[in-house]
C-alpha cells in the first residue's frame, strides 16, 4: 500500500487562543496530503482535471486523539482506504515531532465526476487511471 508523508511546521495563524492548532486546519492539511499522494502516485491533480475529471468532497471525518501547537513539526500520512468505480476514500494519520504517535485520524470521501459534476464511472471512462489507483491499495 502506497502512503505519502507530507510535512508541515505549525504556523501561529493555525492556532487558537489556547495555542493549539484549530480544528479547521486539519482538513486543509488533509487536502495537501491528498495532493501529494496523487503526485507520488504518478500524476498531478491538475492532470486528472485535464482529463475532465473532478473529485468533489462527499464527506469528511476527523477524530482528534491529541493536539499540536505552534512550531510543532506535523506529518500527515495519506493513503487510499477504499476505491470503487464512482468514488474514492482517502485515509489520513497526523503525528507530530516525528514521534509517530497519531494525534488525529481522518478520512475524506470523494466522487469521481465530470466538469459538470455528473458522476463518472472511472472504471469505464479511464480504466488505466482506475487500475493505477487500485494498485496503490
Amino acid at each position: 500500500m502506497l502512503t505519502s508523508k507530507t510535512e508541515f511546521i505549525v504556523r501561529y495563524a493555525e492556532t487558537d487562543q489556547m495555542g493549539i492548532v484549530h480544528h479547521s486546519v486539519y482538513p486543509v492539511w488533509f487536502e495537501a496530503g491528498r495532493t501529494e499522494f496523487i503526485k507520488i502516485a504518478g500524476m498531478s491533480y491538475s492532470e486528472i482535471e485535464e482529463r475532465g475529471l473532478l473529485l468533489p468532497l462527499i464527506s469528511l471525518q476527523c477524530i482528534y486523539k491529541g493536539f499540536s501547537k505552534y512550531e510543532d513539526k506535523i506529518i500527515v500520512e495519506t493513503f487510499i482506504k477504499d476505491i470503487a468505480a464512482v468514488r474514492i476514500i482517502f485515509g489520513y494519520e497526523v503525528s507530530k515531532n516525528g514521534d509517530g504517535k497519531v494525534i488525529t485520524e481522518g478520512e475524506t470521501s470523494h466522487a469521481w465526476t465530470n466538469k459538470n459534476l455528473k458522476p463518472v464511472n472511472l472504471k469505464k471512462a479511464e480504466p488505466g487511471l482506475y487500475e493505477l489507483f487500485i494498485g496503490l491499495m
